[in-house]
């Protein structure tokens, strides 16, 4: 299984990167999918995902009205739309899946996934 993150860069404050991230060997029907992000020096931090058995997204507060994602079953990709970016949103985006289904309240649990892409770096200028 591979997951290919792509579509980060350098942005100024305020605006729009769309992430994406593609699978092969796995396909993002069979589990849930997540957008982690890691800042320097901090610990990686859950963003965004995906619960497959009710279609409805999560968001962590810090993104929440600003980020979404989004799923296109027909090219088994997985987006992450960004919006109104800011300088903490700098970091590392990393999008995870699990082949199985993760209970609602785990989907922020980074050890609750089985598989990991390996990173794009966002940097969001002041």
């Amino acid at each position: 299984v591979q997951l290919q993150a792509s579509g980060g860069g350098l942005v100024q404050a305020g605006g729009s990167l769309r992430l994406s991230c593609a699978a092969s060997g796995h396909t993002f029907r069979s589990g849930p999918v997540a957008w982690f992000r890691q800042a320097p020096g901090k610990e990686r931090e859950f963003v965004a995902a995906f619960q497959v058995w009710n279609s409805n997204p999560y968001y962590a507060d810090a993104v929440k009205g600003r980020f979404t994602i989004s799923r296109d079953s027909a090219k088994n990709t997985v987006y992450l739309e960004m919006n109104s970016l800011k300088p903490d949103d700098t970091a590392v985006y990393y999008c995870a899946a699990n082949n199985g289904r993760i209970i609602t309240s785990s989907l922020r649990r980074a050890g609750a996934y089985g598989y990991w892409g390996q990173g794009t770096q966002v940097t969001v200028s002041s």
